[in-house]
C-alpha cells in the first residue's frame, strides 16, 4: 500500500487524507486505469513533447502577448477591473483572471483587499508532492530482449537501497533513444536529494539490474532527472496533497472564484487532477466560469464533459470486483458505527454475565467455608 500511494500521489500513507486518496484514484478512472499502460493512464506520449500544448497557446494569442520570467507579486482586485504587478515592476490591467498556478505557490502574491478567511486557511494546508523523475538511457533496449515490456512496480523496504517505485519504457515510437523512465516518490525522494546525482543514478542502475534480472541496466550511456521539489514556482509534484480533514472542510472552496479571480490548475480538476489532462481540463471550466459571468454562455454550460476523440476513442477498463461492490461511504460510515455499537453491547453484556458468575462463586465458596 505504502509504494501505490507514494506512486499515485507522491506522499506517505501518514500524510494524507484516505478520503482524498480514495477520491483521486476514483476520478483517474480506478485501480488498474491510473497503472495500465494499455488504454490508461501511463499509455500516450506526445510525439513532439508537451511543450507543443504552450506553444499552440502562444501562438494563437500571439507570442508578444505572452510574458515570461515575469512572476506576479501583487494583486489588488478593483471595482471593474484587476491590477496586476509583477516583480519586474510592470503594471498589467484585465477585467478578469484565471489563477492557475498550485494553491500553496498563491501565497507568494500579495492581495488588495485581503483573500476571504477560508481561501487564506486553504492555500497555507496544501503542500505539494515529493518526487523525482529519472530517466536512464541505455545503448539498446535489453528489457525486450529478455521479452519484457520496461514496466516495473518495485517493492522494497530499504529506501536507499531501492530507490524506484515504478518504472516505464521511454524509449521513442520507433525504439529508438532506449530509455527507462523511473519514479522516486515521498519519502525516498526527500532521503535521495540529499546524495550526488551520480550517487543516485548508480543506486537506480543496481535496482533495475535487480528488477530486470539483467546486467546490462548497471551501464548506462546518459542519466537525466527532474526534481520538482528545488523549483521554486513548483514546490513538488505531482499535484498538492491533501491533509485528513482537508476535503471535507477546504473543498467546497478550491474552485471557488473570488470576485474576479477566477481558478484553475491541475488540483482544480474535476478528472485526471494531477496529470496534463486535469490542467487543461481546469482552463476549460475557468473559461467558460467567466463567458458565464459574462452573459455569454448559461450556468448551465460550464462544467461540459470532455468531448470524446474519434482518433483514439477511450477504451473503459473494468473496476476491480472491490471498486465494483465496495460500499458508499455513508454505508461504510454506518457498517463501522454498527460494529462499534454491537461490539461495545457485546463487551457490556459478557462483562456483566462474568461480574455475576463471579459474585455466585464467591458467594458459594463463601458458604461452603462458614458451612464447614
Amino acid at each position: 500500500m505504502r509504494i501505490f500511494i507514494g506512486t499515485c500521489v507522491t506522499n506517505e500513507m501518514y500524510e494524507s487524507s484516505l478520503l482524498w486518496f480514495l477520491w483521486y484514484v476514483k476520478q483517474c478512472g480506478g485501480t488498474r486505469t491510473i497503472f495500465s499502460t494499455t488504454y490508461g493512464g501511463q499509455e500516450f506520449k506526445v510525439d513532439g513533447g508537451t511543450n507543443q500544448i504552450s506553444d499552440c497557446m502562444a501562438n494563437s494569442i500571439g507570442h508578444d502577448r505572452v510574458h515570461l520570467n515575469e512572476p506576479v507579486h501583487y494583486l489588488e482586485q478593483c471595482i471593474d477591473h484587476i491590477l496586476l504587478r509583477t516583480i519586474n515592476g510592470n503594471e498589467f490591467r484585465s477585467r478578469y483572471i484565471i489563477m492557475a498556478i498550485a494553491p500553496t505557490l498563491q501565497q507568494k502574491i500579495h492581495y488588495q483587499p485581503s483573500l476571504p478567511p477560508m481561501r487564506n486557511q486553504l492555500i497555507q494546508r496544501s503542500p505539494m508532492g515529493s518526487v523525482l523523475k529519472c530517466i536512464v538511457y541505455y545503448r539498446k533496449r535489453f528489457w525486450v530482449d529478455h521479452n519484457m515490456c520496461g514496466s516495473l512496480v518495485i517493492f522494497g523496504d530499504n529506501d536507499i537501497e531501492c530507490p524506484i517505485t515504478y518504472t516505464l519504457d521511454d524509449s521513442k515510437f520507433d525504439g529508438t533513444y532506449p530509455a527507462i523512465i523511473g519514479f522516486m516518490p515521498a519519502d525516498r525522494a526527500r532521503k535521495l536529494i540529499e546524495l550526488t546525482k551520480e550517487e543516485r543514478l548508480r543506486l537506480i542502475c543496481k535496482c533495475y539490474a535487480k528488477g530486470f534480472d539483467c546486467d546490462d541496466a548497471l551501464d548506462p550511456v546518459h542519466y537525466e532527472e527532474q526534481n520538482w521539489m528545488a523549483e521554486q514556482y513548483s514546490g513538488g509534484c505531482y499535484t498538492m496533497v491533501c491533509a485528513p480533514g482537508f476535503l471535507t472542510r477546504y473543498g467546497p472552496y478550491l474552485r471557488r472564484p473570488i470576485g474576479r479571480i477566477y481558478f484553475a490548475g491541475t488540483e482544480t480538476a474535476w478528472d485526471w487532477s494531477g496529470y496534463m489532462n486535469g490542467a487543461i481540463q481546469s482552463g476549460e471550466r475557468a473559461a467558460r466560469e467567466i463567458l458565464a459571468d459574462m452573459g455569454r454562455i448559461s450556468p448551465s454550460e460550464i462544467n461540459l464533459p470532455e468531448p470524446v476523440s474519434m482518433e483514439y476513442p477511450p477504451v473503459i477498463i473494468p473496476s476491480t470486483w472491490i471498486e465494483r461492490n465496495g460500499p458508499s461511504a455513508r454505508s461504510f460510515l454506518t457498517g463501522v458505527s454498527l460494529s462499534t455499537l454491537a461490539s461495545t453491547m457485546f463487551i457490556v453484556y459478557f462483562g456483566w454475565k462474568r461480574w455475576e458468575f463471579n459474585q455466585y462463586w464467591q458467594q458459594y465458596i463463601s458458604a461452603y467455608i462458614i458451612d464447614f
